[in-house]
């Protein structure tokens, strides 16, 4: 664990507590491991850090000094639940100032965006203050460096839910997609807003299918567009086949020579939605169906053949 940068960060100006006057009362506890196969390369500020940090939650103290110490413990092992936990016992037994320590996370999280253990820490805080005012602005900082980073499209989720701060929401996954179509984290966020705060009106189901189908037209071939349309449909009573303006947008699709595999896939589904809908004279009839699914099998999609195959076997049953 030597050499890392959090370890380079506090090496130069680190004065080993072992020679610190004020901590000559605490007995530090080395690491139990006996006879590793493999001894891990402790640096020194590391070894004494934790040495010290395990005396004091052996003796259950809660002081500034320790508070400190878990500050220096983190920045060594921003990961490390244990170290994360005893701090937050700390700060509410020496009821510390909670928008510092929000502060200080926050410089954690700039560095360390994709770790749990601090953006759990940042949850119980916002819990604790009550105050999610600075939620949105700290995932977008992390999102604009990673834009599927999962624990900040968590936390995002979380807070916005939480507070109910679903203004502005689907304005941020218009940009994202419109920066990265293929972005499926800014798909799962927009189903997310809507779902828990409109819902799947009529009218909006209008102009998300509207939204959608113009985005698949600048990526025919991107899942992430086609599997929330498919999301859209299961809130419509009309379904896929019954939406003039999605059967209308498949065909000239498909008609265009387009054989996108999301494409193809969405056209089987309207032959088993018009099947199982008992439609006399189906716009979609099973045997469409059936001979998409040979042709994904055999040509277009090899490599799932079993699965298609499994497909039209279902269609069979249902035309037979």
């Amino acid at each position: 664990m030597s050499g890392s940068s959090s370890e380079d960060e506090i090496a130069g100006d680190h004065v080993f507590y072992r020679d610190r006057p004020e901590w000559k009362d605490i007995q530090p506890i080395p690491q139990d491991e006996e006879d590793p196969v493999v001894a891990i390369d402790y640096s020194p500020q590391f070894t004494d850090v934790f040495d010290y940090f395990r005396a004091v939650v052996k003796k259950g103290e809660k002081s500034k000094r320790a508070l400190k110490l878990t500050q220096d413990a983190v920045k060594l092992n921003p990961a490390n639940y244990t170290v994360w936990q005893y701090r937050r016992e700390i700060l509410m037994e020496l009821a510390e100032d909670l928008q510092a320590e929000l502060n200080f996370v926050g410089g954690v999280i700039l560095k360390q965006p994709k770790n749990y253990q601090v953006w759990q820490h940042r949850r119980i805080l916002v819990e604790w203050l009550k105050d999610p005012s600075q939620e949105k602005n700290i995932t977008e900082c992390a999102i604009n460096k990673d834009a599927k980073n999962y624990h900040a499209w968590q936390h995002r989720q979380w807070v916005v839910k939480k507070f109910s701060l679903y203004e502005g929401e689907l304005d941020f996954t218009e940009k994202l997609i419109e920066i990265d179509v293929r972005n499926n984290s800014a798909w799962n966020h927009r189903y997310f807003t809507i779902k828990n705060s409109t819902g799947f009106t009529e009218a909006v189901c209008r102009s998300e299918i509207d939204f959608t189908l113009k985005n698949i037209q600048k990526a025919k071939e991107n899942e992430s567009s086609w599997s929330y349309l498919r999301g859209l449909m299961l809130h419509n009573n009309e379904g896929l086949s019954g939406n003039e303006d999605i059967t209308s947008f498949c065909e000239q699709l498909y008609e265009s020579g387009n054989r996108s595999i999301f494409l193809l896939s969405n056209i089987i589904d309207m032959c088993k939605e018009q099947a199982n809908k008992n439609c006399k004279d189906p716009k979609y009839p099973l045997n469409r169906g059936i001979n998409l699914c040979e042709e994904l099998a055999t040509k277009l999609d090899i490599i799932r053949a079993n699965y298609w195959n499994y497909i039209g076997d279902n269609l069979r049953k249902l035309l037979s």
